[in-house]
């Protein structure tokens, strides 16, 4: 049988976790698997800290922010001093190839999601509800204009079309790394004879093989690193040359709701006008990009493979992308809202919890074991929640965490979970899963 920890263990298990991960310098995004600081985990992991810890959650954002590249960029990893995971930061050579990247801490040549706003909103919020209006404060005006040039540095560098439409140069960059959205598009990415060798060491550490990308996949990925290695991680050199370019319509929307979220956290801090009104300006020209992405035969909105100039109609949990920023007309989002509540997706009678899997289980390429071609993940369904919550669809809202916090009730805290079964799967006792958790245990 199933265990179920209840509300108060599973809050103490998820804090007890987090306190398990943290190795001083940062928490790590899982003990073993991601045993360093991964962007968009750090922003949802400095949320559950400040339930327990306001100063320590600042701190923990402060600290991916300290990692910040001097043109702005928000690396996708932040490497601890352990070992046991590749790539590591030899083979990135970030700081060796580009005086942008710091040489301490060592970093990634890529980003991810740009959630951090709203991680920023949310500490905010907690911070002020507890009386520490002064850390509230503090934290705001040393991680406002670092955000904003992050925004900037985006807006800069990868909206190639000037739509803005986002784009990619890695599936990584997603954070939905092997999701049937990049198939095509990763198959123009051919490997030189030149790929260095290299060992995986992800596998081993899941329970299943058949839980992680392939080998052929990872070739794929490795390839494009080496691509951005030989024109030294230069931004617009980048989007020139990778194999790999994609108009990524769920960081869009994300970039869209996140800019929105810092104008009005500019507004409280008085930061300056011109700079909220250009946010609000990035966030309607993005809000207006997902809404031209969306497709009325699917009911879903699409990616745009910018190298091989076709819509991407893959359907995945990242079609309902313009649920979280807007910009659709109400019948169109009311039709897409029910679509993701109904039989073909949360309402699936074969799903153990009723939440939006990443990949649809009717569809033919549904896997639910494999990372993002069929499982949960309770992250994405707070980040779902937590936009409902935002426009006012409380309902909705309150039904994802419910039944988050029932598919999360045994403490596994694990990256992803089974939909049908809801058997923890990949890494257990991840960062962000627990901390997701103490937010929605502390949410009435």
């Amino acid at each position: 049988m199933r265990p179920n920890l209840g509300a108060v263990r599973l809050a103490a298990s998820a804090a007890w976790t987090l306190s398990g991960n943290d190795i001083g310098t940062m928490i790590t995004a899982a003990p073993r698997l991601y045993p360093h600081m991964w962007s968009w985990d750090t922003a949802f992991i400095s949320i559950g800290l400040a339930h327990l810890n306001v100063a320590r959650a600042a701190r923990e954002l402060e600290t991916l922010l300290g990692a910040q590249w001097r043109n702005g960029m928000i690396p996708h990893i932040v490497f601890s001093e352990g070992t046991g995971y590749f790539p590591g930061p030899e083979r990135w050579g970030a700081a060796e190839l580009n005086t942008d990247a710091p040489n301490a801490p060592r970093t990634s040549g890529i980003c991810q999601p740009p959630v951090h706003a709203i991680a920023l909103r949310r500490i905010v919020d907690i911070a002020r509800s507890q009386g520490q209006r002064d850390v509230a404060f503090k934290l705001l005006k040393t991680a406002w204009p670092k955000l904003y040039r992050w925004h900037e540095w985006l807006v800069r560098h990868r909206d190639p079309l000037g739509t803005g439409m986002l784009a990619i140069v890695h599936g990584w960059e997603s954070g939905m790394d092997n999701s049937p959205r990049w198939d095509l598009p990763y198959a123009e990415v051919v490997p030189g004879p030149d790929l260095p060798p290299y060992v995986r060491l992800d596998r081993g550490l899941v329970a299943a093989d058949a839980e992680r990308p392939s080998d052929a996949e990872y070739d794929r990925y490795l390839w494009l690193i080496e691509e951005m290695r030989k024109v030294r991680y230069d931004a617009d050199a980048v989007v020139r040359t990778s194999s790999f370019l994609v108009g990524d319509v769920f960081v869009t929307a994300l970039f869209a709701l996140a800019s929105e979220v810092l104008a009005t956290l500019g507004e409280e801090s008085e930061q300056p006008p011109w700079r909220i009104r250009q946010l609000r300006g990035w966030a309607r020209r993005s809000r207006a990009a997902v809404a031209a992405a969306y497709d009325p035969r699917t009911g879903l909105a699409r990616d745009r493979d910018l190298r091989g100039d076709r819509w991407l109609s893959t359907s995945t949990i990242a079609g309902f992308a313009p649920l979280l920023c807007g910009g659709l007309p109400v019948d169109a989002e009311k039709s897409m809202l029910a679509t993701l509540t109904g039989p073909e997706w949360a309402g699936h009678p074969a799903l153990f919890a009723r939440i939006p899997p990443s990949v649809s289980p009717n569809d033919v390429g549904f896997r639910p074991k494999e990372y993002w071609r069929g499982p949960m993940w309770p992250v994405i369904a707070w980040l779902f929640g937590w936009a409902f919550a935002q426009r006012g669809w409380q309902e909705e809202s309150d039904h994802l965490r419910s039944e988050c916090l029932r598919l999360a009730a045994d403490g596994s805290f694990a990256e992803y979970y089974h939909p049908v079964t809801g058997e923890p799967l990949g890494s257990r006792q991840q960062s962000w899963t627990a901390t997701v958790v103490l937010d929605w245990l502390h949410t009435s």
